[in-house]
């Protein structure tokens, strides 16, 4: 019953989190800025997947969370050479 509760609770802080990082995104004035906002953006939609995991009793998410961490991983390393180097691929 209280594991209840604070699934429950961590769902409203990471949902609260998103909608700052959206906030940051928007308002941002550096692209830099909206990068890391949208990196943060992505750990906290894994952390909801693993949250919906749990409280559903199910194991599909947790394989889902990894893959969405490897694209967010990649992406915001090809973002990253993107903004230092002008192109992606050499």
């Amino acid at each position: 019953m209280i594991v209840t509760y604070a699934i429950w609770f961590a769902f409203a802080c990471f949902g609260a989190a998103i909608m700052l990082c959206l906030y940051r995104i928007i308002s941002a004035e550096g692209v830099g800025t909206r990068v890391l906002a949208l990196d943060t953006m992505v750990i906290n939609t894994i952390a909801l997947m693993i949250l919906y995991g749990l409280a559903l009793g199910t194991e599909i998410f947790f394989e889902s969370a990894m893959i969405i961490a490897m694209l967010g991983f990649v992406s915001t390393v090809a973002y990253a050479r993107f903004m230092l180097r002008g192109n992606i691929i050499e």
